[in-house]
């Protein structure tokens, strides 16, 4: 549940927490985990062609790639609660979409940035076209977006409901 406005990104309480737990495992454990992984791997012998070390250092370098994402992530972070259930889409809702009115035809995704995106439900940015199209609109309205071609797409909104995760 998070809405990028400048360099603020707004997070529900719930969310702020997870993004601070995983950024102390980060830190703390895992880092000393992977440390761990590169002795080892060390002791192997000729690095040149020691493909444990080389993997080690890789899975080290997209750690502290994300240490400093989440770092930057929260220092600029305002918590806040999770939207109104009042049928508005917005970021942190759960939003239903019918492609050209055909409610045979339909999608339902998360508003939310990237740091939401899972396995249970689909991620569509608010700065996305998509995002961009539906933003502000309630259920039963039509949007209109700009496709990757250039053409524009019109989708109505069936539902929108705040994320429960």
């Amino acid at each position: 549940m998070t809405q990028t406005s400048d360099n603020v990104t707004w997070l529900t309480q719930e969310a702020y927490n997870k993004l601070k737990d995983e950024l102390e495992y980060l830190s703390g454990p895992a880092r000393t985990e992977i440390a761990a992984k590169i002795a080892a791997a060390r002791e192997e012998g000729d690095l040149r062609e020691n493909g444990g070390y080389h993997a080690a250092k890789e899975e080290q370098g997209k750690q502290e790639l994300r240490v400093r994402q989440l770092t930057q992530l929260l220092q600029h972070a305002k918590v806040g609660e999770a939207p109104a259930d009042d049928g508005v889409v917005e970021p942190g809702m759960v939003v239903t979409i019918a492609f050209d009115g055909d409610e045979d035809d339909t999608l339902t995704f998360l508003l939310a940035s990237r740091e939401y995106a899972s396995g249970d439900i689909e991620t569509y940015s608010p700065q996305s076209p998509l995002g961009v199209g539906v933003n502000g609109k309630k259920a039963g309205d039509d949007a209109e977006y700009e496709l990757p071609n250039g053409k524009k797409a019109t989708v109505k909104i069936l539902s929108a409901k705040p994320y429960t995760g």
